[in-house]
């Protein structure tokens, strides 16, 4: 079957990405996560604590708790407080654990892009010459393809939630939403590849569909990342860096046979 065997082939290239980055010196690429971990959650955690007191303070302002005498108004201040700060942690926790993958996606658009031409270039020697203005539509692409995957996953994970309340399909229905991931974060990684072949977003996406088991197998390691409780997004932000070497070696292995 073509879809197992495809999926197979994406594990594969998975392994030796990993392989290859260390062998052909790739791997101070990680430090883009690294710092892109330190950014995130140092403004996400300051900016959460900050809107959370803002929140706290229209409370008790809204309530005259400032002004309230009675007995156990203090401990009721207290509370509230407590309250409103684990919700607004938990919510940044939730946040990321969903739309984590795209935001990586989205703002490590342009390392990706870099690596996957620095990738080709050890692996083919196929020289890509820096062209400023292409570099930004790279990214302008690389952008709107995770925008586009995100609508689309955002609307059939609606359907999955709607489809999970019928006996028997419903229980399947988590296991389809991680493979659809899967799919979406591998269609991106796979790209940047793509594009340097000057095909189009639709060509893209007919290539992609012809290869969806690939595809699958690149976006899968990286997805499973993301489900790792608290430090998910985290881990996949390293996992992402494979995957574009991964999604990188893949294409130019399929592109090779065709051309022969």
């Amino acid at each position: 079957m073509k879809l197992l065997k495809d999926f197979g082939f994406g594990l594969r290239t998975y392994s030796e990405a990993l392989n290859y980055i260390f062998r052909e010196r790739l791997a101070w690429f990680f430090v883009f996560p690294l710092l892109l971990n330190i950014i995130l959650f140092w403004i996400g955690w300051d900016y959460i604590g900050s809107l959370s007191e803002q929140v706290q303070s229209f409370l008790q302002n809204w309530l005259d708790l400032e002004n309230a005498v009675f007995w156990g108004s203090g401990f009721l201040r207290a509370t509230i407080g407590g309250f409103i700060w684990i919700v607004f942690k938990i919510l940044f926790f939730l946040i990321f654990a969903y739309f984590g993958g795209y935001i990586i996606i989205i703002i490590m658009s342009p390392v990706f892009s870099y690596l996957s031409e620095r990738t080709e270039k050890i692996k083919t020697g196929n020289d890509y010459p820096f062209e400023f203005r292409q570099f930004i539509r790279d990214i302008i692409r690389g952008v709107f393809i995770a925008i586009r995957n995100l609508s689309i996953e955002l609307v059939l994970t609606i359907l999955m939630f709607i489809l999970s309340f019928i006996p028997i399909i419903g229980w399947a229905s988590a296991i389809m939403l991680f493979f659809i991931s899967a799919y979406f974060y591998g269609f991106s990684f796979l790209d940047y590849t793509i594009e340097r072949k000057r095909l189009s977003i639709k060509e893209s996406i007919q290539f992609m569909r012809e290869n969806k088991g690939i595809v699958i197998a690149n976006g899968f390691v990286f997805s499973l990342c993301l489900i790792v409780p608290f430090c998910g997004v985290s881990i996949s932000s390293f996992a992402a860096i494979i995957s574009v070497v991964a999604g990188t070696l893949a294409v130019n292995e399929i592109w090779e046979k065709e051309q022969r």
